[in-house]
């Protein structure tokens, strides 16, 4: 078998415009989904027992069940119902990009309510018992002290999970949507070269993952700065117990 750089070549224009649906699917479901799991975490996290139900099985169902069962029961299983056909949601939920934004949203906010919830219950009592000295509403609380400690613990694994959405939006393409995977399958049935576009796709989902684990460790590294923190030379010099 002869391997065919030309057609690499020619056909990588079609494959650049399914990274920008690929890009779009993982960024705008990855916000939407951060946006729900924070609520839902904050339920999780309550220590009312019936505010924890309704959450637990949301997320119970979309971490339980495949990913590629969700999108189907959305695209193909909304349309079955004569209500949802003659509602003001049907002009969404009939179009296979939105059908994708709202399977990928609500699969990686049960995944990330998840991790904020972890990271909530890590937190120290001490800081929460300080909060709570000074007078702090619980508002307030959530605000200042509870959620910004919980994302700086759980931003490595979020990351992780947003590489995971990544991979897992080639599913996308079984529904109709070109993105990379949709653009690749497409050339192939044209080019029948199989292992040089699949090969194209596959850099280009591993440029985009560098990318973001860069930015990734950019942030971290930006909100965690604390934990990073190096005594002045100023200061060692006066009191070499202080590098301690």
């Amino acid at each position: 078998m002869n391997w065919d750089w030309n057609v690499i070549i020619d056909y990588y224009p079609r494959l650049l415009d399914g990274v920008w649906v690929t890009l779009e699917l993982v960024f705008l479901s990855g916000l939407l989904g951060l946006l729900l799991a924070v609520p839902v975490a904050l339920m999780r996290a309550s220590h009312n027992r019936w505010l924890r139900m309704l959450p637990f099985g949301y997320i119970f169902f979309f971490r339980g069940t495949p990913l590629l069962v969700q999108i189907f029961l959305i695209y193909y299983g909304a349309s079955q119902f004569e209500v949802v056909r003659e509602s003001a949601l049907w002009p969404i939920l009939r179009e296979p990009y939105w059908c994708a934004i709202i399977a990928f949203t609500l699969n990686t906010a049960a995944y990330t309510a998840e991790l904020i919830r972890g990271a909530i219950q890590a937190i120290p009592k001490g800081e929460l018992e300080a909060a709570d000295a000074f007078g702090m509403s619980r508002m307030l609380k959530i605000r200042r002290i509870v959620l910004p400690r919980a994302f700086g613990t759980v931003l490595p694994a979020y990351g992780n999970e947003l590489i995971l959405m990544l991979k897992s939006s080639s599913l996308a393409s079984t529904i109709t949507l070109l993105d990379i995977t949709g653009a690749a399958r497409t050339i192939i049935a044209r080019t029948y070269t199989p292992l040089e576009i699949f090969f194209a796709a596959g850099v280009l989902y591993l440029v985009i993952t560098a990318v973001m684990i860069g930015c990734f460790r950019l942030l971290e590294k930006r909100l965690n700065r604390h934990q990073h923190y190096k005594m002045p030379a100023e200061l060692v010099a006066v009191d070499p117990r202080l590098k301690d």
